[in-house]
């Protein structure tokens, strides 16, 4: 734990889709607020800011975390990269196409958790079996879809890869 006086600001830098920042934070702020307010990413989702339901799931230096249960502090040197940075300015990742084709948005609040706990699975295993991929997304709620097309969606991106 970092000691310092009330108020003090801690230095951070850190990488947020593919950009190093360096910004001061309180040593209590946490990793959620610090990407929507300060980056102004709203594709983290504020869900029960316990870690239960996976809406607010970045990847840090490749590893599907719940910024909700982060200190801002804690990610000092690392990379993050949120639903934003996903995607190129010319094309979407394969995994939100997918989700679009097969219909795995509903409401959409949890897809952009659900596509990077996805994104993170492919990265490690790119040829996941279904248990596998339930398991890797087994960290995000959904209450709407049911989970089928999003299970679907990351098949048929493993699917292609295989030709």
């Amino acid at each position: 734990m970092i000691a310092c006086k009330k108020n003090e600001q801690i230095p951070v830098k850190l990488k947020v889709n593919g950009k190093w920042s360096q910004i001061r934070v309180n040593p209590q702020e946490i990793l959620l607020d610090t990407i929507r307010a300060r980056f102004d990413l709203t594709g983290v989702k504020r869900g029960c800011d316990t870690g239960e339901c996976g809406a607010c799931t970045i990847l840090i230096d490749g590893k599907a975390v719940n910024s909700c249960l982060f200190l801002t502090v804690d990610t000092d040197g690392k990379s993050i990269l949120t639903i934003e940075g996903v995607s190129t300015e010319k094309e979407l990742h394969p995994l939100q196409k997918a989700f679009i084709r097969h219909g795995a948005i509903q409401c959409g609040y949890c897809t952009s958790g659900m596509i990077l706990s996805a994104k993170a699975l492919l990265d490690k295993n790119p040829y996941p079996t279904i248990n596998e991929i339930k398991e890797g997304i087994s960290g995000n709620l959904c209450r709407c879809t049911g989970y089928v097309k999003i299970i679907e969606s990351v098949s048929s991106v493993v699917k292609k890869r295989n030709g």
